[in-house]
């Protein structure tokens, strides 16, 4: 196989003294021309509109005026030096009687930076770069520092509890959630001796779509905190879910049966597999993860049931207490078994939140956590946030409609008419 290898003087990489290579100044070259193309264009295509408004001695009342004192913008190309034709619009507004001013749509007065840069700088921020850090890491990638100060990036902190706040008082009368998940996310604070304990709540949409119904500052996951959370949404208009996946060990549970009491309870594998595991020696760990996916992933709900058996009577004589975790949270273990079985991967644990905050816990592991109660949910929101735009909806979303109209299933499949019992499959 031939491999091109670029010689000293290819100008493929940058020089040794930190100069931007060649091909990166033909990229950056080729955007100052599209861009200046543009701008000319845009001027000309107005000029041309308007050529017919003149004053009473016949002359144009728009036309070029030279070009703008040069600037450099920030793009995903670098940073490029603009020179913006200038209009002349001598026309007044005839209410106001102010003179009229042509702005550009494609590069407004005040831009120094263009829409896609402003918004990887919050993102970069989130997800680790400290805001100290960006006139170091990204003048040299941009080619300039300009628009990158810390300030700018702190100044952000404000807008997001802002956006946070909003998001806590509005109208959940339109959201239709079928399936939720629950969970306590715990995470250091800077500036304090206590962890902030942020109270987090993911649902199903009608249409399949996971989203983020609730995110706010608890005491320790304790039941009146839950409850408050659970009383402000049904404040809000939101509706019971059918089922709600946590862990046993929330004060969520008690907090659910006051709000919600129709909802059905389902507990998280993950959660419950390490209880299990903590109650049994290490050296039994193997063989009692292998039984209990036999539970968990088993063919239906009466082949779980048999499962449960097996590890009962496997267990419950060495070691009682991490049979009694299985058999004691039976009803709820097994819950995800009476809904269709193409929801049954998206049921058995919390991962939506488990997956979600451990970008959290990175971001707030490498700033030692957030300076304060109040950007710690304004910091986890924006992550959420960004990290909603890339969740997949539940397997077979056509199906959850079913189940909120009280549709049940058997054997993972579901009946579409009351009395009608599950056909065996074909041999």
């Amino acid at each position: 196989m031939l491999t091109v290898v670029p010689g000293e003087g290819s100008g493929h990489e940058g020089g040794k003294d930190g100069s931007p290579s060649l091909i990166d100044e033909i990229v950056r070259e080729g955007a100052r021309r599209m861009l200046a193309g543009a701008l000319q264009a845009e001027v000309e295509a107005y000029i041309a509109e308007l050529a017919g408004e003149r004053d009473e001695n016949g002359r144009r009342l728009v036309v070029r005026n030279g070009y703008h004192q040069s600037r450099e913008v920030l793009t995903s190309a670098g940073a490029v030096e603009v020179t913006v034709p200038r209009v002349n619009d001598k026309r007044a507004d005839p209410v106001t009687g102010e003179r009229k001013r042509f702005s550009s749509a494609i590069l407004p007065p005040w831009a120094r930076k263009t829409p896609k840069v402003a918004e990887v700088l919050p993102l970069l921020y989130l997800h680790g770069l400290s805001s100290g850090d960006f006139v170091p890491a990204l003048g040299q990638f941009l080619g300039s520092s300009a628009g990158l100060s810390a300030a700018v990036i702190t100044r952000l902190t404000e807008t997001w509890q802002a956006e946070q706040r909003a998001f806590a008082a509005r109208d959940l009368s339109g959201a239709d959630y079928v399936y939720l998940w629950a969970d306590g996310i715990h995470v250091n604070i800077r500036l304090a001796e206590h962890k902030l304990c942020l109270l987090v709540m993911i649902g199903v949409r009608a249409d399949g779509r996971k989203e983020l119904i609730a995110l706010a500052d608890g005491y320790r996951e304790s039941a009146e905190s839950w409850a408050d959370l659970l009383r402000d949404c049904a404040r809000r208009g939101m509706r019971a879910p059918v089922l709600a996946v946590g862990d046993g060990a929330l004060g969520f549970w008690g907090a659910l049966r006051e709000v919600f009491p129709q909802t059905r309870e389902a507990r998280c594998w993950f959660h419950k597999i390490a209880n299990v595991l903590a109650a049994l020696p290490k050296s039994a760990h193997p063989g009692a993860k292998k039984a209990l996916a036999e539970i968990w992933n088993a063919e239906d709900k009466n082949h779980a049931l048999a499962a449960v058996n097996a590890f009962d009577a496997a267990y419950r004589h060495k070691f009682p207490k991490a049979a009694a975790k299985i058999t004691d949270d039976l009803g709820q273990l097994l819950a995800f078994y009476d809904c269709p079985a193409e929801h049954w991967v998206h049921l058995r644990t919390t991962n939506p939140i488990e997956s979600t905050f451990a970008t959290v816990r990175h971001r707030t592991k490498v700033t030692k956590g957030p300076g304060s109660r109040a950007a710690g949910p304004a910091m986890a929101f924006k992550l959420i946030e960004s990290a909603q735009d890339h969740w997949r909806m539940v397997n077979a979303p056509h199906l959850v409609a079913l189940v909120r109209a009280g549709a049940t299933s058997i054997n993972g499949k579901l009946i579409e008419r009351p009395g009608e019992e599950a056909q065996p499959e074909a041999a």
